[in-house]
């Protein structure tokens, strides 16, 4: 089994006391966003991997030490964009975000470290040339740090786009969708600039736009995993399968322990965050020494933890 920690929000980042104890018990709780049944979760036993999702993987260097003396191999996907503070008031600076990276391919092996340039957002801020050349110049940085960007163009759910538009009235930018060729030249042109520097580029979740270059993404990669391992002298096969969690979608089978609403970055184009005041407020709220990483209000923490799924 592999534990995806989290594409709901950024463990690394801020919650990295509570998995570590969580490692250390070996096994977490979570509840299924969507039917909110509640699962325990092995994180030692039976576990082959882990797949970490951050922005700021620095307050996370002694979990991952801890992890890999337990011979688990990971594979941290490091989200960097570089926009404007108008689009993301209060992620770490890029200049941080790269030493940080490099310090994680150096310290654990270049196939440890996956940049993730997502979602791709235009606006007037960020419009399609700008972003050619912004990757350009982080691909040109990364270059021997990792061997693969994954990218998506943003997906205006009824909740993007309110955020959206609400800093976009706040920051006086204007802001669309690009049309489908648009979007395949962009990607052909970030594609070479990535290849460029011996970074392949590839594609997230939307099938319809993969084209010359660009090949679809397994962000949560068994075979990576595998190669992980075998960086560290270590022997593992994992007979996970592919099993997407939508359309498109080449993700193997994993096990999340994240909760949606509690990532405070602030980032207004995010999937996982309704209102940044909710998630501030959750995250205060947030106990290092809990089974989950939030509790439900209506449930009651059970005295013994019940078999590990």
């Amino acid at each position: 089994m592999i534990i995806s920690a989290s594409y709901r929000t950024d463990i690394p980042a801020f919650y990295g006391r509570w998995f570590l104890n969580r490692f250390r018990a070996g096994w977490a709780k979570a509840v299924n966003p969507y039917g909110r049944q509640i699962s325990t979760i092995a994180l030692r036993s039976g576990v082959d991997g882990f797949v970490f999702w951050t922005r700021n993987p620095g307050p996370f260097r002694d979990a991952l030490d801890e992890i890999r003396r337990a011979q688990l191999p990971f594979v941290v996907q490091c989200t960097l964009t570089g926009y404007p503070r108008a689009l993301e008031s209060s992620v770490i600076e890029v200049e941080r975000s790269l030493a940080l990276m490099a310090e994680l391919a150096g310290r654990h092996g270049p196939r440890v470290v996956v940049w993730r340039y997502d979602p791709i957002v235009a606006t007037s801020l960020t419009p399609l040339d700008w972003h050619e050349a912004n990757f350009a110049r982080l691909a040109e940085r990364l270059e021997g740090v990792t061997d693969e960007v994954s990218v998506s163009f943003a997906t205006l759910y009824r909740k993007t786009g309110r955020n959206l538009e609400v800093a976009a009235r706040a920051h006086h930018f204007g802001w669309g969708d690009p049309s489908p060729d648009d979007k395949r030249a962009l990607l052909r042109r970030l594609g070479e600039r990535a290849a460029g520097h011996g970074i392949r580029l590839t594609l997230c979740s939307q099938p319809d736009l993969v084209g010359p270059g660009t090949l679809p993404s397994s962000c949560i990669d068994a075979r990576r995993l595998e190669d992980v391992a075998a960086g560290w002298g270590l022997d593992r096969r994992i007979s996970a399968k592919v099993k997407g969690n939508r359309p498109g979608c080449q993700c193997f089978e994993s096990r999340d322990i994240g909760e949606y609403d509690t990532c405070p970055h602030g980032c207004v184009y995010c999937y996982a965050v309704g209102t940044r005041s909710l998630a501030k407020r959750r995250y205060a709220e947030h106990d290092p020494d809990s089974e989950f990483l939030l509790p439900p209000p209506w449930l009651e923490q059970a005295e013994a933890p019940p078999t590990l799924l």
